[in-house]
């Protein structure tokens, strides 16, 4: 009778025991959840840290702005080294301008002046042609001197003829005339002149007319 009475006490006492150890593994389990927990928590964690230094290493590249300020620093040197040359080559150029705008001998007739020339004598043609001829000289102007205020008409040295309408417009200056500024005279009192002070070359402006000849002629006053 006892022993009936014990069977159930054991069967009890049996599952308590039972339910304790299954109780222990679940624990176990949530143990290991647990601790693969912090795992993955440190691996965002050491995820963060790599950013946070990839950002630091930007920082370092921000270091490299500074850089970029002595980069800056050498470029502005650069630019004020180069500034000093083009000042100095200032110089030279000034003194290159005149000798490119004026000769020192006789030009070749690429370098003549498009439209003035040296006139030294006049010869009378046939009244029916309606012109003279000009005896002149092409040149260019040289280099101011010295003992003067203007510049030297510098001539080939070989005379060419040039023809002149009769009823061309002419002005001139002294010694021509009384005056350093242009007066208005006629064909006839230019031939005049030139003709009592022959091979005087001085120099005159001209243009032509559609058949070539010339129909304006102004003197360049040249003290």
């Amino acid at each position: 009778m006892n022993a009936h009475r014990l069977r159930p006490v054991v069967v009890a006492l049996t599952a308590v025991a039972l339910a304790a150890v299954l109780t222990g593994c679940q624990g176990d389990d949530s143990a290991a959840g647990a601790a693969g927990a912090p795992s993955a928590g440190a691996t965002a964690g050491s995820a963060t840290p790599s950013t946070a230094g990839g950002t630091g290493k930007g920082s370092g590249t921000g270091k490299g702005s500074g850089t970029g300020e002595g980069t800056g620093t050498g470029s502005g040197k650069g630019a004020t080294a180069a500034a000093t040359p083009a000042g100095k080559g200032t110089g030279p150029a000034k003194t290159a301008t005149p000798a490119a705008g004026c000769v020192t001998k006789a030009p070749d007739p690429d370098h003549y002046d498009p439209d003035e020339f040296a006139l030294y004598r006049v010869e009378e043609l046939p009244g029916s042609t309606g012109k003279v001829n000009l005896v002149i000289q092409h040149g260019a102007w040289g280099c101011s001197g010295g003992d003067s205020d203007g510049k030297p008409f510098v001539v080939s040295g070989e005379d060419s003829r040039w023809a002149m309408d009769q009823a061309a417009y002419v002005t001139a200056t002294n010694p021509i005339t009384d005056s350093s500024t242009n007066q208005r005279i006629g064909v006839g009192e230019l031939m005049d002149w030139v003709k009592a002070h022959p091979d005087s070359g001085l120099v005159f402006k001209y243009e032509v007319a559609a058949d070539g000849s010339i129909d304006r002629l102004e003197q360049v006053y040249t003290p």
